[in-house]
């Protein structure tokens, strides 16, 4: 999934290594999460497939950077995968495993688990405040007018996501108070 998440980026322009990971950090990031580790290794692999170019581009001051740019082949892959049937509806929740098994602890250790999920969510929330922003950077920088569309329900998505959480997280305060 990183593969198609780095051909997407190129495929709105050439980037440098770190450039694709900070539009990665400032976008991305808030559904699928990568280091900078598996970003580079991620641009050789894709180097090798063939769906990228690196060029060096020496510099005296500075170290020499690489830019990449998305092939032809890679064009073709990220269509490719953009057609795909599969919607992706993974279950897999780690949270809701832990959840499954709170049982074993105290009550107040449970109620303060959920008011920390609660608290955390409300902080990522506010930290998708400048979003809007964001994406209006991002089309102006590289001349994307109708993809703006999409982010913002990327965006939408995760925003109710994360109100989900926060009110899923007060029900089970609520049970386990109501329990008692």
């Amino acid at each position: 999934m990183l593969k198609h998440g780095i051909l997407g980026l190129l495929n709105y322009g050439n980037m440098t290594g770190y450039e694709i990971r900070e539009i990665f950090n400032q976008s991305l990031n808030f559904f699928w999460q990568a280091q900078s580790s598996q970003i580079y290794r991620e641009l050789h692999t894709l180097e090798k497939s063939g769906w990228i170019t690196m060029t060096t581009v020496e510099q005296s001051d500075k170290p020499n950077k690489n830019i990449c740019a998305i092939t032809e082949s890679g064009k073709v892959e990220l269509l490719r995968w953009l057609s795909t049937e599969n919607i992706g509806m993974e279950i897999r929740q780690p949270m809701l495993m832990q959840v499954f098994f709170l049982g074993n602890r105290s009550r107040e250790e449970n109620i303060l688990y959920f008011e920390r999920l609660a608290e955390a969510c409300e902080d990522y929330l506010a930290s998708l405040s400048d979003v809007e922003n964001s994406i209006a950077f991002f089309e102006n920088e590289y001349q994307l007018k109708d993809q703006g569309l999409y982010w913002k329900m990327t965006a939408d998505f995760g925003r109710r996501s994360l109100q989900m959480y926060i009110g899923w997280a007060k029900h089970c305060i609520e049970e386990l108070e109501n329990a008692k």
